[in-house]
């Protein structure tokens, strides 16, 4: 039986899609010219790198007892009523969106893209990507016309990996098409997967929803990092002030310091192009500026590290550090732009010896060595000449580690009171 439905990219965007497609009774494919991928994904296995750590083998299993199967044929493209471009959009050395999953994904729908077709974007893009962009390699590879002969809209990706309140079924969708047909083909879709359907004007503004809500995240952490080594320098603990602070109704929404950002919502400056026939015009000087505040948390971290240790009459090299928690957020395993990493880096750089524990992460290599895992937690934070919480997995008992670690370095801020903190 043809699908309904056909995901392009099954990432961290893509498998989640697929999940609450499958579940709302969509009978749903997934398309990855990737054979390796796709015949992980078919035997019930999450490939490397798949998706964001929020969902599990056993989830992925029920996806597939529920009708959902994997593909390299393109040919099943032109099956479907509607396709959802999710293809990865990482940034490149010089900080641009790259775009070229997206556009090979693009070439291949149109080469079988039928009349009616509701196509969809959610990879994070450019504001103008979809008509300018997109648009052009979907018309000329099928030779049909976008708002004429198929829908075209944007819908920014919203899911926050780990979140046990909001998942996709109460998440507000947005929606943006070409034309009001489009917009009402994209909202006849997602509304069967979600409970709130709202419309934006257009693809633009569909697409800089994505812009500002990635980069508010990055310019208010930046403003507690700043106001993380403020405080530090002027012996104000900072996580009381927090405490006090959103604790105002209005006017103020919390956030909380750390070792730095990590996570597939990279803040998008937008002095790139969508194409190289178009800038952006004026850049985001404060989401440039977060950035490099942002940037700059995890030499900050390491020079605590080295302090910390040098008041208690230790040098960094030779010192035992075991790292607590090396994804880029709670309880998942996706360690995408983790600031753990670099952290690690600087300190086998100063000669430390590393260790490192997270539940959620089996295998962790930093400059092409092995990190050792410590399977014994408590014990290894006792050995340690200096224990650092990146972040706070919920199986952590910070209370416990508080009192086997020779020395803790919590840079969350969750632990009692006591403990060195950022």
């Amino acid at each position: 039986m043809p699908a309904d439905l056909a995901v392009i990219g099954l990432g961290h965007l893509g498998l989640p899609l697929a999940q609450a497609a499958t579940a709302a009774g969509v009978r749903t494919i997934g398309y990855d010219p990737d054979s390796r991928a796709a015949d992980e994904l078919r035997a019930g296995r999450l490939p490397t790198g798949a998706g964001d750590g929020s969902l599990t083998a056993a989830e992925l299993r029920r996806m597939i007892s529920g009708g959902f199967r994997t593909t390299t044929d393109p040919a099943e493209l032109g099956r479907v009523r509607t396709a959802v471009i999710c293809s990865p959009t990482p940034l490149g050395e010089d900080r641009r969106l790259d775009l070229s999953a997206v556009g090979e994904a693009a070439r291949t729908l149109a080469g079988w893209l039928r009349p009616h077709t509701t196509v969809l974007l959610e990879s994070t893009v450019y504001p103008g990507t979809t008509e300018e962009f997109l648009r052009p390699l979907l018309e000329e590879g099928s030779g049909l016309r976008a708002g004429r002969d198929f829908h075209l809209a944007y819908s920014p990706g919203r899911l926050d990996p780990g979140n046990r309140v909001y998942g996709y079924a109460n998440t507000p969708k947005v929606i943006g098409g070409l034309t009001a047909a489009c917009t009402e083909a994209a909202a006849a879709f997602y509304g069967r997967l979600t409970e709130k359907v709202v419309r934006a004007r257009g693809p633009r503004e569909a697409e800089t929803v994505k812009v500002l809500e990635t980069n508010y995240r990055h310019v208010n952490i930046a403003l507690v990092n700043e106001m993380a080594a403020f405080c530090h320098d002027n012996g104000v603990d900072l996580w009381d002030v927090v405490r006090c602070a959103e604790t105002k109704p209005f006017g103020f929404q919390s956030f909380r310091p750390g070792p730095g950002v990590g996570g597939h919502g990279a803040p998008i400056e937008c002095d790139g192009m969508t194409h190289p026939q178009r800038g952006l015009g004026l850049p985001l000087r404060m989401v440039e500026l977060a950035q490099q505040v942002n940037g700059r948390m995890p030499g900050y971290v390491t020079q605590r590290c080295t302090a910390l240790l040098n008041e208690h009459g230790k040098s960094a090299r030779g010192a035992h550090v075991l790292l607590l928690g090396v994804s880029y957020k709670p309880d998942v395993a996706d360690e995408e732009g983790s600031p753990a990493r670099e952290i690690a880096a600087r300190l086998m750089e100063l000669g430390a010896q590393l260790g490192y524990h997270d539940p959620y992460v089996p295998g962790w290599r930093v400059l092409g060595r092995p990190v050792p895992r410590a399977d014994a937690l408590y014990e290894a934070a006792a050995e340690a000449d200096l224990t650092v919480l990146l972040q706070h997995h919920r199986t952590y008992d910070l209370q416990g580690l508080a009192a086997k670690a020779q020395l803790l370095l919590d840079t969350r801020g969750a632990s009692p009171a006591g403990v060195h903190r950022l």
